[in-house]
């Protein structure tokens, strides 16, 4: 999406240095930027316009009244799906740290630049900026909309299928495999993402209904996918809740039998952003699990609960990097850092190691340079249904 396309709110104090914000974005081709000195004054533009009057603020973080912080408090609470790019002279650590406190406010964060302000790192920011965040965003704040009982019907209608979105091997461009993301497909609603019914799914103890649906329908996918020639693995979430069950080995391993499909060919992605309050059980599912053969990924690596520990607990065969450190990686040198670091430890241990959230070319080819094995994301292919995803897998196996 190009400058010209979006509305700017930007906010300095310093008028020297709002006005040099404001030409950059004009020589950007930006049409609509509206001027604040404060965030108080921000607040009272957002709060008296139009809910879409604005795409995207530029944000000062010390500034008089109500520092840059406050400010981010507040979109967070009352305007979040505006997106938000922090600016500061400060120190790129604290600058880091209120990234993370923004995120955590629920501020739809872009990213956070030093100053001086370029051209390019403006463009890089306004790259990641897509209308679907938005949508997700809201989906996710409309999930209170479905009761439990609303989506436990849909379950028991078959209303709920995976979307593949494929994995490729980043040296050489080759399809490998998928990760099976729940969508409801909602009889009224159309297509309903899982911000809307994991939370609930989870909280309740019914996401094991959920995850077997999702294990059954992918094994039998990855089966039909085989028999046209293409030997992908499949990647499903485990939620971490569910390993406390020291049954659920074995009744994976009997749903994945029953399909005839290798277990070797499933991998079982456990997000690691919830803590392991069942440790032996736990430890025993997954044992057991590797010893059928499944694959084990670490999804979502660096935003959870002792990640070094979880890793010399479990014989993973895979490490994920969040995408938030991707979207990063241009803008933060710690993301960079820690994204590189990931990748080091992976390849020493002997694991793949995949990144997630691939947006753009630039993504791509930095993560190529740190020699990353996979990656997955838009920039590479979009979730789609069973049939839409055979056909990329045909038009892959052709070029």
């Amino acid at each position: 999406m190009v400058a010209e396309e979006l509305k700017f709110l930007v906010i300095e104090d310093d008028d020297f240095q709002r006005e040099i914000i404001v030409d950059i974005l004009g020589r950007l081709g930006a049409m609509k930027v509206t001027e604040a000195r404060t965030g108080t004054e921000a607040l009272n533009y957002l709060n008296d316009e139009k809910p879409n009057s604005i795409d995207i603020i530029l944000c000062d973080l010390n500034m008089p009244e109500m520092d840059g912080m406050e400010f981010l408090r507040h979109i967070g609470n009352s305007h979040s799906s505006i997106a938000t790019i922090i600016m500061s002279a400060l120190d790129g650590a604290l600058i880091d740290s209120v990234r993370k406190m923004a995120s955590a406010y629920g501020t739809y964060l872009l990213g956070a630049i030093e100053k001086p302000i370029t051209p390019a790192n403006l463009e890089t920011l306004f790259s990641l900026f897509k209308s679907r965040d938005v949508k997700q965003r809201k989906e996710l704040n409309q999930g209170s909309l479905f009761t439990l009982g609303e989506i436990l019907e849909g379950l028991t209608n078959g209303d709920f299928v995976p979307f593949f979105q494929p994995k490729i091997q980043l040296s050489s461009g080759r399809l490998i495999g998928a990760e099976a993301l729940a969508r409801w497909v909602h009889p009224e609603r159309g297509v309903i993402a899982p911000y809307a019914f994991i939370d609930l799914l989870e909280k309740s103890g019914n996401i094991d209904i959920l995850t077997f649906i999702m294990l059954e329908e992918s094994a039998k996918a990855c089966k039909l996918i085989h028999a046209q020639g293409h030997k992908i693995s499949i990647s499903v979430n485990l939620s971490l809740t569910s390993l406390a069950d020291t049954k659920l080995a074995d009744k994976i391993t009997r749903v994945v039998s029953e399909s005839g499909l290798d277990p070797k060919y499933i991998i079982l992605e456990i997000t690691e952003t919830a803590a392991m309050t069942e440790m032996a059980p736990a430890l025993e599912n997954l044992a057991r699990l590797r010893m059928k053969g499944f694959g084990l990924s670490i999804d979502d690596y660096g935003t959870g609960y002792s990640s070094m520990q979880q890793i010399a607990r479990i014989a993973f065969t895979e490490l994920k990097i969040d995408q938030s450190f991707v979207r990063e990686m241009t803008t933060s040198n710690v993301s960079k850092v820690l994204i590189n670091s990931s990748i080091e430890m992976a390849t020493r241990l002997q694991i793949k190691c995949t990144a997630e959230g691939i947006e753009t070319k630039n993504d791509l080819e930095q993560l190529k340079g740190m020699n990353c094995d996979l990656g997955q994301g838009y920039y590479i292919a979009k979730p789609m249904s069973f049939e839409n995803f055979l056909k990329f897998c045909n038009q892959s196996l052709s070029n």
